[in-house]
């Protein structure tokens, strides 16, 4: 572990390793490249300039808050939140943290591929963005594929996740922006007012805030890669740096792509699936470079494919060798193939992904669906962020002798305003935004609420309840004791 003030001269390690550092500037853009993402910029864009205020908010109450206090926890424990909550506040707790980080994905799959099946349908036919069984047939297919590309250990797909930062993200943001900028230079009026007394979203309600739930998934992830913070040369000093550098250009992306968007497609016309290629072929047809809405959606589709990918059997394969430790799974369930990957959770995951995927065909609203799906995904996840952070508390007060690389500054205020925005926000995601006010509240409620206790309480529960000892794998279950 470094100390917080290393020298120049402090470059090797006590093995007698050099010791490998790297810039805050450096960390910053790792970060920037684990976060940032076009995906959310329609679910804003509805909001026009009011979606500066609405990406702030969560910025400064919740982006903050996880990326300082994971860079405290890993800087002094390694093994991620199961780890961090199971020295803070027990191993049962410390599964459900890391339970939520897996069946998370199980809810994000199905959102992100309808946006995929979307973004695509503007390569083939843009009439198919809106078509749930369309979109049911590419959710199953393309996860499927996946399962099957992942199970073979593949590792060719591993450069996507970076090529898709570019590919999918920087050249068609500036390009978005760009043509926005130069769309209003043109004289061309905004579709959505730009004006100060828009800053701020009308008030009708919480109904009226409530997309700003789905900003807490974007940002989710900020807190990973403080697990680099000992590789700072004065990680008390630059860490600080690195995540307002990675919180500067984060908000510039999600921005100025989602003020875009609000400038050239009304909000009642803007799908939050199709949404950003909406814009792409507005602006493209308003250029007389239509052709190039093809390319554009081959870009995003490429991007979020390789995403998924790089990391599909990830969250699966964490659970499973954390389950072979404690026996938390049942042994079907924490067999890897021949290639070292978990097949086997990876299809059980696939069947529920699969039943959602289906409801996509039955459903008159794909963005309806979308919202409902991304809404339990970040819910799943937000329960691991509150015991995230009640631990860093806990630990600061009963392991203060551990030794971390970076402390948080005021840490229970730091801590007690990510709990408080992640508890708002959980509550928040059961109200049905003014968009969807024609659907049914109890089908909303039923589909969110739902999701949300079945595969982020009853199901680990369920593991915790029925566990048994011989589910620990016999590599790693303590010889009897002796006569």
């Amino acid at each position: 572990m470094t100390t917080t003030d290393a020298s120049d001269e402090e470059l090797v390690a006590d093995e007698g390793t050099p010791r490998q550092f790297v810039s805050w500037v450096t960390l910053g853009l790792m970060t920037t490249a684990s976060v940032a993402s076009l995906r959310p910029s329609p679910s804003m864009a509805i909001y026009g300039l009011a979606a500066i205020f609405l990406y702030l908010l969560p910025a400064v109450v919740f982006l903050l808050p996880t990326a300082l206090v994971g860079a405290e926890l890993a800087s002094g424990w390694t093994g991620g939140i199961y780890r961090w909550v199971s020295e803070a506040l027990g191993k049962p707790l410390g599964f459900l943290a890391v339970w939520c980080q897996f069946a998370m994905t199980i809810a994000y799959y199905p959102s992100l591929l309808a946006y995929v099946a979307s973004t695509f349908a503007y390569v083939i036919d843009p009439s198919l963005a809106e078509n749930g069984l369309y979109v049911a047939i590419v959710i199953v297919v393309i996860y499927w594929t996946g399962v099957w590309i992942s199970s073979r250990g593949t590792k060719t797909v591993a450069g996507l996740s970076s090529m898709g930062l570019v590919i999918g993200t920087l050249v068609p943001g500036v390009v978005l922006v760009v043509l926005g900028f130069v769309f209003l230079g043109q004289g061309n009026p905004s579709a959505a007012p730009m004006n100060a007394t828009h800053w701020l979203p009308p008030w009708t309600g919480l109904a009226s805030l409530v997309l700003i739930v789905n900003n807490f998934l974007s940002y989710a992830g900020m807190e990973m890669n403080g697990v680099h913070v000992s590789s700072l040369r004065s990680p008390k000093r630059e860490y600080p740096k690195s995540m307002f550098l990675a919180t500067g250009l984060v908000l510039l992306i999600f921005i100025l792509p989602a003020l875009a968007i609000s400038w050239v497609m009304p909000s009642s016309e803007l799908s939050l699936t199709a949404g950003l290629m909406q814009a792409f072929q507005a602006f493209f047809d308003h250029f007389h470079i239509g052709w190039m809405t093809k390319v554009v959606g081959v870009m995003l589709v490429a991007a979020a494919l390789g995403g998924m990918l790089t990391w599909l059997a990830g969250p699966a394969k964490g659970l499973v060798l954390l389950s072979r430790q404690e026996g938390y799974l049942p042994p079907f369930l924490q067999r890897l193939n021949k290639y070292g990957t978990p097949q086997n959770i990876m299809v059980a995951q696939g069947v529920i992904t699969t039943l959602i995927g289906i409801l996509y065909a039955f459903s008159g609203d794909v963005s309806s669906a979308y919202w409902m799906f991304s809404v339990i995904t970040v819910q799943i996840y937000l329960i691991a962020y509150l015991l995230m952070f009640v631990a860093v508390v806990r630990l600061r007060r009963t392991r203060p002798e551990v030794e971390r690389g970076f402390r948080v500054p005021a840490v229970a205020w730091v801590a007690g305003i990510g709990f408080v925005a992640s508890v708002a926000a959980l509550f928040i995601g059961f109200v049905p935004p003014d968009q969807f006010g024609g659907q049914p509240l109890w089908r909303y409620l039923l589909i969110v609420g739902g999701g949300l206790l079945a595969l982020g309480v009853l199901a680990p529960l369920a593991f915790l309840t029925f566990r048994k000892p011989s589910w620990v794998h016999p590599d790693h279950r303590r010889p009897p004791p002796p006569p």
